[in-house]
């Protein structure tokens, strides 16, 4: 007597009949259990168990050694959509070879699966948030095009499976303050969710098909985000066709009736989570998911549609077949941290870096060189290289090691940690600033002072990750914290000439080094390479080429109130006052000259595209590359606009005298504008286009010397 095999375990057949078969076979105690993001499993079908909770923000996290790739700010400020693919395409490669090994040794634990929850594409609308390093800036344009690469790179383009799921979060409208997001009620207009806080997901959701999203702690306009009826099912179903599964963010469920008052009980929690979509739930409140159910909340036919959707993902991501037909089985488990993804992270890191200021002092010459001063707290820090979210790197290299590395043993490094990160004082049993004299004498016999200053997630995090020092992880300033401003005045009333390197996942106000210190570094959290980045960049091995995204504002008096979620006076798209250093800056050491600004057209039709084209040439000394950068600004709108926005990005190397054509498309869509309702609409009239290194503003020509191509042309 022969048994037939049953159609879920049928490999010829479709996902869906498959999945459609199997969850047919499940008790409904069984279906329930396959909710929980620990998913226990089902012997008599044949379904192990499995851990949907795994992170890959910059490389493989929290499951051993890993490539550990630039924290995703720093990824952003590369302007690289092609290395931000390569460097997804990595993590995915080094999940996929991780998993299969932990599967081979039963081990399905927490962080062991394929699904992994990034990219973080929230908006990072106020420098204080303690968040804003996992994301990709201030601009929904700039998290759009590098959130869409990263979804791709770690889904893999194969027809049938998929690489890993990767998972846009946190949904929606979530970017502090993290001592309140169990209970914070996030109030945006129309206006700015569809032309800030939105258009990031939809372009992930539509165009990169991505497979998972999470929702958010906060509720947003009133509602809990993990069980939003607005977000879950009329805006990510309806109206964008979401296909995917969406997870609660971790123990977000319970807010609802703990913190937030929506519901009184959890069974009731349960239900409006699952009634609006929330498919599993890192937490435990899906335990109640029974007594839901026998309590007339929520109907079988909606536990169907969730766990539907969950084995959906398991399937594409090839968990019910065998290891011959899953083209990413067989990924050898050496390619994890292997040599080739540590050049990518150096890469990374390198690409990285802005020079916000060079008053000539970089790039520093090893001739004649005979000491060198290396100061401050994160000057041989590895919390410094590493952000949140992070593996277990084989190989740390601080800015100390990494300049050690760097000379000759003949010149003398002198260094000191200059003061704690935020304490003031090294020593417990010590006086206050013990470590500044030290810092100071260091400088002093020194030809040159490399100062490392900034901040580490220990401080500037997530809530119940960073320490309380400093509001849940949320800055309460962006000052230097404990006593890095003396120990930066101290320093340089050496009189050496003092390189300030700022490793920060967000922008300080740093206005007296700006008047007082030659050249300044925004290094980031670099990732476990960049130490050998910074070295590298400080001598001259490469000319740096990262751009902020984010802006630094020079006072935290002009930030309008942390909890106020209105775009007014944010961003560089609405700021009032002129920045510190804006968006999209950052310096070289060569000099680019841009020219021959053409529109293929200076009046269009509603729907039609265009295509602008300028010439790049570098006309310095040195090798390098140069981000073009496409701002189109509505001239006349029947709505507040920003003054003008990001629109084009291209990244372009040039050789000493070479020059390039570069071609950018506008397209329709870049020219909605968005009204008070939150509609898109095309309005005629005319448009400028500016094309070059930086923004228009007049900040960021002072500071750059270049001026800004301007063009222009009409809808009609």
């Amino acid at each position: 007597m022969t048994h037939e095999k049953p159609a879920y375990m049928n490999e010829s057949l479709s996902f869906e009949e498959r999945v459609k078969d199997l969850v047919s076979r499940m008790t409904l105690e069984e279906k329930t259990s396959q909710m929980l993001y620990n998913s226990p499993a089902i012997p008599r079908l044949g379904i192990p168990s499995y851990n949907w909770w795994n992170e890959a923000l910059h490389g493989v996290a929290r499951a051993g050694t890993a490539t550990v790739f630039p924290q995703a700010i720093g990824m952003a400020a590369t302007f690289d959509e092609d290395l931000i693919f390569e460097i997804a395409d990595v993590i995915s490669t080094e999940g996929r070879a991780k998993y299969h090994e932990f599967q081979r040794r039963d081990d399905h634990d927490i962080y062991k699966g394929l699904t992994f929850w990034s990219p973080n594409i929230n908006i990072f609308r106020d420098p204080r948030w303690g968040r804003g390093h996992e994301t990709y800036g201030e601009d929904p344009y700039l998290t759009a095009l590098l959130g869409i690469k990263f979804v791709e790179g770690l889904q893999g383009n194969d027809s049938k499976y998929l690489k890993t799921a990767a998972c846009a979060k946190h949904f929606a409208v979530h970017s502090g303050p993290e001592g309140e997001r169990h209970s914070f009620n996030a109030v945006a207009s129309k206006k700015d969710m569809y032309e800030t806080y939105l258009p990031a997901f939809k372009k992930l959701v539509q165009d990169a098909k991505v497979e998972a999203v999470m929702g958010a702690y906060n509720r947003t306009n009133g509602e809990p985000c993990c069980g939003s009826k607005t977000l879950l099912q009329d805006i990510l179903r309806d109206d964008w066709g979401f296909q995917g599964h969406v997870t609660s963010d971790c123990w977000a469920i319970k807010d609802f009736h703990e913190h937030h008052m929506v519901t009184k009980t959890a069974p009731e929690s349960v239900a409006l989570a699952v009634n609006n979509g929330c498919d599993t739930n890192c937490g435990n409140m899906y335990l109640n998911l029974m007594i839901a159910y026998q309590e007339g909340l929520i109907t079988e036919e909606k536990i169907n549609e969730s766990v539907t959707r969950l084995m959906m993902t398991r399937m594409k991501l090839g968990m019910f077949d065998r290891d011959e037909k899953v083209p990413f089985a067989d990924t050898p488990y050496d390619v994890v941290d292997c040599k080739e993804h540590r050049a990518l992270a150096l890469k990374a890191s390198r690409e990285s870096l802005v020079l916000l200021k060079n008053d000539g002092l970089l790039p520093l010459k090893k001739d004649g060189l005979k000491s060198i001063a290396v100061i401050g707290p994160n000057a041989d820090s590895r919390d410094a290289l590493m952000g949140n979210y992070f593996g277990t790197p084989s190989q740390y290299i601080t800015v100390l090691d990494g300049i050690r590395e760097i000379l000759p043993d003949t010149v003398r490094i002198n260094y000191s940690q200059g003061c704690h990160l935020y304490k003031d004082k090294v020593e417990g049993l010590a006086m206050p600033n013990d470590r500044i004299a030290e810092a100071v004498a260091a400088a002093g016999k020194s030809d040159v002072v490399v100062l490392c200053l900034g901040l580490d997630a220990t401080i500037e995090g997530e809530e119940g990750d960073a320490g309380n020092e400093y509001g849940a992880g949320d800055k309460f300033d962006l000052n230097l914290p404990g006593l890095q401003q003396q120990l930066l005045e101290a320093v340089t009333a050496a009189g050496k000439p003092v390189i300030l390197v700022l490793l920060a996942g967000s922008a300080l106000s740093v206005t007296w080094a700006d008047k007082n210190v030659p050249a300044i570094v925004q290094a980031w959290y670099p990732g476990a390479q960049g130490g050998r980045a910074i070295a590298g960049m400080l001598f001259g091995e490469f000319s740096p080429c990262g751009k902020l995204p984010v802006t630094f504002y020079r006072t935290t008096e002009e930030l309008p109130d942390f909890h106020d979620y209105s775009m007014k006076n944010r961003t560089y798209k609405y700021m009032e006052n002129e920045a510190l250093y804006p968006f999209g800056y950052g310096l070289g050491y060569t000099r680019f000259e841009f020219s021959d600004l053409t529109l293929s057209s200076d009046k269009i039709k509603p729907g039609d595209s265009i295509t602008c084209t300028a010439k790049i040439k570098n006309a310095g000394s040195m090798e390098a590359s140069e981000v073009v950068q496409l701002y189109l600004k509505d001239v006349e709108t029947s709505v507040t606009a920003p003054r003008w926005q990001l629109r084009g990005v291209r990244k372009v190397s040039l050789k000493p005298g070479e020059q390039k054509e570069v071609s950018l498309a506008l397209t329709a869509e870049d020219m909605l504008l968005v009204t008070d309702e939150g509609d898109s609409v095309l309005e005629p009239g005319i448009f400028e286009v500016y094309v070059g290194g930086s923004q228009p503003d007049a900040r960021s020509v002072s500071l750059t010397g270049c001026k800004v191509l301007r063009g222009c042309f009409e809808l009609a």
